[in-house]
């Protein structure tokens, strides 16, 4: 019984493609190198007065970093920051943060 659980799961994830999935620790890392020296992890940095994003909503957070890649949202960091991300990192990212307990 548990072989054929496991064989639909990996079934669905083999389907789903490799693009689809997100990766707490891909979200991890691209937060880590991009996204912490402003917004920290779980506190903003300590030299920068922007908001923590640990716990936020999963859909806020790919919204509003998906505006700012589009330039829908004004902010001349993060146009520039966020220009560089695809929406699989977005995905990552989002996922990331939402998992983390401010």
């Amino acid at each position: 019984m548990r072989a054929k659980i496991f064989l639909i799961l990996l079934g669905g994830l083999i389907a789903a493609g490799p693009g689809q999935a997100t990766s707490l620790y891909v979200g991890q890392n691209k937060a880590g190198a991009v996204c912490a020296q402003c917004h920290g992890i779980r506190m903003p940095s300590a030299d920068a007065p922007f908001p923590p994003l640990g716990g936020r909503d999963p859909e806020y957070l790919k919204t509003a970093i998906k505006q700012y890649r589009d330039k829908t949202r004004k902010s001349d960091i993060m146009n520039a920051i966020a220009g560089s991300l695809t929406d699989s990192e977005i995905n990552d990212i989002a996922a990331y943060y939402a998992s983390v307990k401010p």
